[in-house]
């Protein structure tokens, strides 16, 4: 194995870091702990070697250990003004001698050796797989052919990856945040395209790396980068129901379903692609029906959050009660049934395209530690982020038109519950097929009031002028 760089200065990967989007640990002190050279990708060679660094960060403000980040370079011996934007530093290499580093996923030159390395492992002996003496190898899935001749283009404004097209063919998400282990955004996308499904984008391949030097017994895998469809036509399905809301907020006098930009079949089609999806899941993946000590179990989850979000945000005190009798009533349950679920869903991880729409991103919450992400979990949590984003869409619309108008607020207010209520309605109905039960509802309750209260807390430490969006949620909750 390559060895580790340890001759480049530490402080060159700190002041990268703190630059990128991606880096969750903006604004804590840290220092880098290590880098560990992991591969090098054919082709490399002539004044080009793309490598993979592995970055540990240590961080210095009590709780959080340390974190492992992904950082593919593009070393040359001479340097790119092109590249100016994303050079890291220039340093002495053991084998390449002196070289300027840059982040490779912002040169076209290194992306190709990637994606030519992905091409290369459908031709391999049983056509799946190449593995490297590095202890990299790329896997790929059957059923697609790779354009070569195209270029690269990064994607910006991502904040926990990084993905790069290539030209309108294919899309790579490089996980910049490594644990060892299974990413489930892999596993699932690898079971539903074997399974032919019609709501996700189709994997191609995917990268990973086989740490050699592992303890016995731990985690050895880390999977570094997913190859998929590059769903080049299709629109977010945020951009889509805001521009809803946007239309019917622009009205004079017409309600949400005479409104030209009505987004409620939008919204019932979307309900049944998400109960198509989590039906092949449960076929796919283990499911279980779980007894009373598990919707106890749920229920005491639950309240645990709700007394720390306490401590953020104290203006949840007046509805804690009520909160917690909303999880109490989980407790009373016979049980419930887990599966395989996405985890984070939202409009933002929805794409419309002509066919239909697109779930995507099945990595799951990123603040959650991996094996937590990987547990099987009760599709009503799915629903509840999808209607808790239906509530969103209009109250930051409704924001944008108070600095225009603010006489006309009690009328955006109406227009705005109106919205919400309308596509969230739809959207529960398709994905039910007909009423919600009554064992149903107390787990969608549940899971809707326990989003809300996340909602508080990241609002308050992010957005702190937003934060009356889900504290107006709460209040609607305690009136129903």
């Amino acid at each position: 194995m390559t060895p580790s760089i340890s001759e480049v200065e530490p402080d060159v990967f700190v002041r990268y870091l703190e630059r990128t989007r991606w880096f969750a640990g903006k604004g804590r002190p840290f220092s880098v702990a290590g880098v560990r050279r992991i591969g090098q990708l054919p082709g490399s060679g002539d004044g080009l070697w793309v490598v993979i660094d592995l970055v540990e960060v240590a961080y210095e403000d009590g709780p959080g250990g340390s974190e492992i980040y992904q950082v593919p370079l593009a070393l040359y011996t001479e340097p790119e003004t092109r590249l100016d934007h994303a050079f890291l530093g220039w340093w002495e290499e053991p084998e390449f001698g002196w070289v300027h580093a840059y982040d490779a996923l912002h040169d076209r030159d290194a992306m190709g050796l990637w994606l030519r390395a992905f091409a290369a492992a459908a031709d391999e002996a049983g056509g799946n797989r190449t593995e490297l003496d590095s202890g990299l190898a790329f896997h790929r899935l059957p059923g697609h052919e790779l354009d070569l001749d195209t270029h690269s283009a990064l994607f910006s404004g991502e904040q926990s990856n990084s993905s790069v097209a290539f030209g309108e063919d294919s899309l790579m998400k490089v996980f910049r945040k490594i644990t060892p282990g299974v990413n489930p955004d892999i596993q699932v996308h690898e079971v539903l395209t074997a399974a032919g499904s019609d709501h996700i984008a189709a994997l191609y391949g995917w990268l990973d790396w086989v740490d050699a030097d592992a303890d016995e017994g731990r985690g050895t895998t880390m999977q570094l980068a997913m190859l998929q469809q590059f769903l080049r036509t299709a629109s977010d399905g945020w951009d889509l129901a805001v521009t809803s809301a946007r239309n019917l907020f622009a009205e004079a006098d017409l309600h949400a379903h005479e409104a030209g930009g009505d987004f409620a079949g939008e919204s019932a089609r979307l309900g049944e692609a998400l109960r198509e999806v989590h039906a092949v899941l449960a076929e796919h993946f283990p499911t279980e029906r779980r007894g009373p000590e598990a919707a106890t179990a749920l229920a005491d989850a639950m309240t645990t959050r709700l007394d720390a979000a306490l401590d953020v945000v104290p203006d949840l005190a007046p509805y804690a009660d009520a909160l917690r009798a909303t999880y109490d009533r989980v407790r009373a349950l016979p049980g419930l049934t887990v599966q395989q679920v996405h985890g984070d869903l939202h409009l933002g991880q929805t794409l419309r395209t002509s066919l239909g729409w697109k779930i995507v991103d099945f990595e799951g919450e990123p603040a959650k530690p991996l094996a937590e992400r990987l547990l099987p979990d009760s599709p009503w949590r799915d629903v509840a982020g999808m209607l808790r984003s239906f509530d969103y869409v209009p109250r930051v619309v409704e924001r944008s038109f108070a600095q225009d108008d603010a006489e006309g607020a009690p009328q955006r207010a109406y227009r705005a519950d109106e919205w919400a209520h309308r596509n969230a309605n739809h959207f529960l109905v398709a994905y039910a097929g007909g009423e919600v039960s009554d064992e149903q509802r107390v787990l969608l309750d549940a899971y809707v009031a326990d989003k809300v209260v996340y909602e508080t807390v990241y609002e308050t430490r992010n957005r702190p002028a937003w934060v009356d969006i889900p504290l107006a949620a709460v209040a609607r909750m305690g009136d129903a």
